[in-house]
């Protein structure tokens, strides 16, 4: 079932504006008022308040609609953690990715203990509606205390080596918060963080594996995805 179109009522600014600057801010590390210098340049004054509120207000309504298409997950989960700063204290930035690459699910806690492994392994468990084949972590021995828990017939193998999927899909994360020089708040963070997830690797189609035809050719179709997402193209007729 297709989910609705975000509504626009009372935004003076049409859809083309707001969903351009919600891309550019959850694509590239700019900051609002790079975008809104980007958007003066292009003839269009909106104020920076104006792309953090839209940013809000439709950043994770973008993210859930490019969720529901994406293709089931695969059966294999790679698991890993990172600490991230939250107005300059220690929090853990948990991520889980298919052997696709695709973002399962991300959770921010302020543990990396047994409680927290387990949290997040319920998590997604509820999250994705399914179990996997196989489960890679690193060696933290959270994750092993936690699976025999809560997934103990599914196999789980745990190498530092083997994880680098899930390591790699830290980068744009890393990127980002420096670009943002930290986080200024935990709800703020997660806010950010689950609609990050969801636009930014729409637009990331692992293009070393790709020739530069079929990227183009990829990206075509992903840019198509979210004029529908955002309501660029099939508006309905009272909107």
């Amino acid at each position: 079932m297709e989910s609705a179109l975000p509504s626009y009522r009372g935004h003076r600014y049409p859809v083309e504006i707001i969903s351009h600057c919600v891309w550019l801010y959850f694509r590239f590390p700019l900051s609002f008022r790079e975008v809104e210098e980007l958007m003066l340049e292009r003839g269009v004054i909106v104020s920076y308040e104006s792309i953090r509120r839209w940013c809000l207000k439709f950043g994770q309504a973008y993210a859930n609609s490019l969720r529901r298409r994406r293709p089931r997950p695969g059966d294999k989960w790679h698991l890993d953690e990172v600490f991230i700063k939250v107005i300059g204290k220690r929090q853990y930035l948990w991520r889980a990715v298919d052997q696709d690459g695709n973002v399962l699910d991300i959770l921010v806690q302020n543990r990396r203990d047994k409680a927290a492994a387990r949290r997040f392994f319920r998590r997604l468990l509820k999250e994705i509606g399914s179990v996997p084949r196989v489960v890679v972590t690193d060696k933290l021995r959270s994750y092993g205390a936690a699976h025999r828990e809560v997934m103990p017939s599914v196999e789980h193998r745990s190498h530092k080596g083997l994880n680098n999927r899930a390591e790699n899909s830290h980068q744009p994360t890393r990127q980002r918060e420096r670009a943002m020089k930290g986080f200024r708040s935990a709800s703020g963070a997660r806010r950010f963080l689950t609609a990050f997830s969801g636009i930014s690797p729409h637009f990331r189609p692992r293009r070393h594996l790709r020739t530069a035809a079929n990227h183009r050719a990829e990206m075509i179709i992903r840019f198509a995805i979210w004029d529908q997402v955002t309501g660029i193209v099939g508006l309905p007729a009272a909107a």
